[in-house]
């Protein structure tokens, strides 16, 4: 990982990098519809941008939510992009850290992920049975829903997480 590498939250005018990231790091998916709900969220949206020599190379939103029947403060990861000659470098690993660590600042309880467990449970994330995402997942996405505890107040929720608008979209977890 280059030593040039800062994060920060992006802004309005970060928008259009960010958007030109995701179809090269995912060209089979088309995130930009809940990317761009997600931006325009008035509130409970965490965007964290990677930029190197002024330029963006990677991006992620953690989206604040909640588990049904429960007060504490929960949080939702993606989606993440690191453009793809910025990929293998630990980028992704770096933002999502960035990212947890505001999370656990603001008294997040539990963040969860809906992604491949090779990856994040590098970053100590565990298959998640308790609480499920808001749609069924199929069977071979099962041990792709995840979450990681933030703090030493660890509480066992169970439960639907809750989720705002831009992610009730059944596709999105099907």
């Amino acid at each position: 990982m280059t030593n040039k590498l800062a994060f920060r939250l992006s802004t309005h005018a970060d928008q259009e990098f960010i958007e030109a990231i995701y179809p090269e790091a995912f060209p089979d998916e088309d995130l930009l519809p809940v990317i761009r709900d997600l931006l325009r969220e008035p509130s409970g949206i965490l965007s964290i941008v990677a930029v190197s020599d002024g330029a963006i190379v990677a991006h992620m939103i953690m989206t604040s939510c909640k588990v049904a029947g429960h007060d504490e403060n929960v949080a939702l990861l993606g989606p993440l992009a690191v453009t793809p000659e910025w990929q293998r470098q630990g980028i992704g690993s770096a933002i999502v850290n960035t990212a947890l660590e505001k999370m656990e600042s603001q008294g997040v309880a539990v963040v969860y992920v809906l992604g491949d467990p090779n990856y994040y449970g590098r970053l100590g994330f565990m298959t998640e049975s308790k609480v499920m995402p808001p749609y069924p997942l199929p069977d071979a996405w099962q041990g792709a829903w995840q979450a990681l505890s933030l703090g030493s107040n660890r509480k066992s929720l169970d439960g639907r997480l809750e989720v705002p608008q831009p992610w009730r979209h059944r596709e999105l977890w099907s």
